[in-house]
């Protein structure tokens, strides 16, 4: 069962309209999350709460690293289940599109669905090993072509809308994915840079300002990724994931999704 937490969060202004002809109002930043408090708190995360800063996300990098590692192979069935249609049980949701596609059209062919890594592979060369390139917090299926589209692409607001893209856009140096699944794609990476620090012979992945990371551990942007956090909190789907992970597959958890306010708390 899903561990028992009390939401406290605010909903999040984007714009004001305007409130005299002539006259825009200003735009409003996103409202940090509030504190939240989980079943975990008093066990999983006791050496954690309360910090702030680097001391956080030492403790929560010791905390997240002990995992059960899976294959790459095995990464397609637990997509399967992980991501499953909580209205088909045939289904699968696919990430930056929205789309529910059957279980069974995973593969490499346009109209399938393959293992998108949130985290870009190449933006610290870790590719498909065992480890970042298996890890579940970060992998999701995706259309195949609107992967392609992606590719390894740094975050970022703007662009031309992505065909089948469910409202995702993109440009020649960064992908945004459509709104509801922003605030998912924002705590999937900041989860990344926590757990891979570079004590377990894996680069230290860490976010930054910039694009075009290229192959260098970093993904970017930063402060957008954070206004997506804020602005998109998580949902059920979300945090259903999040146990299934837990419970059935790495046995850790992505601790953003259990307290989104620890975003802000680090960064």
């Amino acid at each position: 069962m899903l561990g028992t937490r009390i939401h406290r969060w605010k909903s999040v202004a984007l714009t004001t309209a305007a409130v005299l002809v002539g006259l825009t109002a200003p735009t409003l930043a996103a409202a940090p999350a509030s504190a939240t408090t989980t079943s975990y708190d008093s066990t999983y995360y006791k050496n954690a709460v309360g910090k702030t800063g680097t001391a956080l996300k030492s403790s929560l990098h010791t905390i997240i690293s002990s995992q059960t590692k899976i294959s790459y192979s095995a990464v397609w069935n637990a997509l399967k289940v992980t991501d499953q249609d909580p209205n088909n049980s045939n289904n699968v949701i696919l990430l930056y599109s929205g789309v529910s596609r059957a279980k069974s059209l995973n593969g490499g062919d346009v109209g399938d669905w393959n293992r998108e890594h949130t985290w870009a592979k190449s933006h610290g060369d870790f590719g498909e090993v065992t480890g970042p390139g298996t890890d579940l917090h970060h992998l999701r299926p995706a259309d195949v072509q609107v992967n392609s589209i992606r590719g390894n692409l740094d975050f970022d607001n703007g662009g031309s809308a992505v065909t089948n893209g469910g409202g995702s856009t993109v440009d020649s140096d960064s992908f945004a994915p459509r709104a509801a699944d922003r605030g998912d794609v924002a705590r999937m990476i900041l989860y990344m840079a926590v757990r891979y620090e570079g004590d377990d012979g894996f680069a230290d992945l860490e976010p930054n300002e910039k694009v075009n990371n290229g192959s260098n551990p970093y993904m970017g942007k930063l402060a957008v990724l954070k206004a997506w956090s804020a602005a998109d909190p998580p949902s059920a789907f979300e945090e259903n994931r999040n146990q299934v992970i837990y419970d059935t597959y790495q046995h850790n958890r992505n601790p953003f999704i259990d307290h989104p306010e620890w975003v802000e708390a680090i960064w």
